[in-house]
This record gives structure tokens, sequence and C-alpha cells, in this order.
């Protein structure tokens, strides 16, 4: 019984110390080794390409004011319609659909004078130099024509979160990094993996899952350092952790509890034990005695 209850006691302190969330487990920016991953130099940002369902906000910029007019909703700023569309602070809300324009079914935006211009693919640079030449052929015979610029930009670009801190958040800058996205979820649990995350996206009709190890320090010239507009990012908890101990205190804590605990039930079962041997050991005297005194 002494063996049983050594087992017992070392198998709750293992479980206990088992469940501590090592700054191993958590920390990153970590020299790789033969637990964390080596990337290699793979790093290569890349303008994103437009996509069907995207939208874009465009603004004509020109010294004629009948064509500021024409294009920019009465001739409001480009301040003004940021802040009607609710683009400054990067909300997802907003008056936007009133002065952006849907990449259709088709890859196609319908654009005033010039009619449906194919931009699916493109970057919002080649998009703008292609608006820019189409309106500069279209109005230069206009009276008092000056040059025309063009601003482009994508509207409510965003990436997903699951499993961890769960939400849609928005890219409020052109390049913006893994490290940025999940700070600006909130960071990761303590028992969240960062092992093992996986990043799902689509690009031209092919959705493809990559997954990293967000812990080394190599991450910042891979592949994965940077996200894109409607990246998934699925972030899963560290297996077998339904609840866990971070700091030393807490498993001196939990482990003096957890032998406490065994010492209790263990003294209640041999505090049970004790009365029915003495129950039986008194019953099987009182059976001898009496089987004595009748064979006298």
């Amino acid at each position: 019984m002494i063996k049983l209850r050594n087992i017992l006691l070392f198998a709750l302190v293992a479980f206990a110390l088992s469940s501590c969330v090592t700054s191993r487990k958590v920390n990153y920016m970590q020299e790789p080794d033969k637990y964390i991953p080596h990337y290699a130099d793979t790093l290569a940002f890349e303008d994103y390409e437009l996509r069907i369902g995207d939208r874009l906000y465009v603004y004509i910029y020109s010294l004629n004011e009948e064509i500021q007019k024409m294009y920019n909703a009465g001739g409001a700023s480009s301040a003004q319609m940021r802040q009607y569309m609710g683009m400054g602070q990067g909300s997802m809300y907003g008056s936007y659909d009133l002065y952006t324009y849907l990449i259709d079914d088709e890859g196609y935006i319908t654009f005033p004078t010039l009619g449906k211009i194919f931009v699916q693919g493109n970057t919002t640079r080649e998009v703008k130099l292609k608006l820019e030449e189409e309106l500069s052929t279209l109005l230069h015979e206009l009276p008092g024509y000056s040059t025309i610029s063009v601003e482009v930009n994508i509207v409510n670009r965003s990436y997903s979160i699951i499993g961890a801190q769960s939400g849609r958040y928005m890219i409020n800058k052109e390049k913006m990094t893994i490290f940025e996205a999940l700070a600006q979820a909130g960071d990761l649990a303590e028992f969240n993996s960062r092992k093992e995350i996986k990043l799902v996206r689509e690009k031209n009709g092919v959705t493809t899952i990559k997954t990293f190890d967000v812990r080394s320090k190599e991450i910042v010239n891979s592949e994965f350092y940077y996200i894109e507009p409607n990246d998934i990012i699925y972030i899963r908890q560290i297996p077998g952790y339904s609840f866990g101990i971070n700091h030393v205190t807490t498993v001196i804590g939990v482990t003096a509890a957890t032998i406490s605990f065994g010492v209790f039930i263990y003294s209640i079962v041999q505090t049970g034990i004790n009365h029915v041997n003495k129950y039986y050991g008194k019953k099987s005297s009182d059976s001898s005695s009496t089987q004595e005194g009748g064979s006298k």
C-alpha cells in the first residue's frame, strides 16, 4: 500500500509539472535549434493583386475644377471622402459603397465616362496608371485641361484570425507583418500554440495552407513575415492543455496541494481498510471462540 501511495503521489506531481507553460513555448525571436525550425531567406514582399469582390477607392486630382466635381462626389476633397467612408480610422464600416468601385465577377470595375475596365490581377499602381492614361486620352481636348493624377486604394482590407482572439481585423498599412497582426488581435494567450500556426491564403483562384513556427527568429526573413488582405490565420490550443501553470510559485503551490490531497485520500482509504480489517478480525476471533466452546 505504501508503494501504491508513492506511485499515486508521483503521478499527480508529474501531471502538475507537465502542465507548466515555459518561456520556451511562448517567447518570440528565439534562436532556431532542433525544436525551433530554421527558415530560408525567402522574404519577398509582393504588391497585392486585386481580386473579385475587392473595392477600390479612386480619387481624381486635377487643376480643372469641373473634372474634380465630375469624378469626386461634387468636388469633395480626398480627406473629406476618406472621412465619409470611415477610412481615416481604418473602419470596416461607413459609406464607402457610395465612393468606391466593386470588382465584379468578371474582374471589371465600372468607371464614369470610361465604362468597364478590367482590373483583376492588377496592383493598385497598375490600375492608377491605367486610369490616368484612359482619362488623359478622353479629356485632354477639354478647355482648361490639365494633367490628371489618380489615387487608388483598396477599401476594407482585412485578415481573419480563428481559434484564438477570433475576429476580423483591418490592415491599416501597406505592409503588415505577422507580429503586427497578432499584436492588433491582442497577442496570443499562454496556451495558444505558437509552434504550428496555419496560414490560409487564396491567390489566383488557388487556396494554399502553410504552417510555420512564429517563435523562430528567422521568421522575419521568410515568406511568412508579411500577411495579405483576406488571409486567414488559424491558431490552435497547445494539445493536452485545458488549464495550465505558468509560474514557479504556482507550480509549488499546486504540487503542495496535490500532495496534501493525495495524503488526505490515502488516509481515508487506509482508515477504511483498517476498520474493515478490524471488523473482520474481530468476527473471525468470535467465530473461533464459539467453535472452541462447542467442541468442549
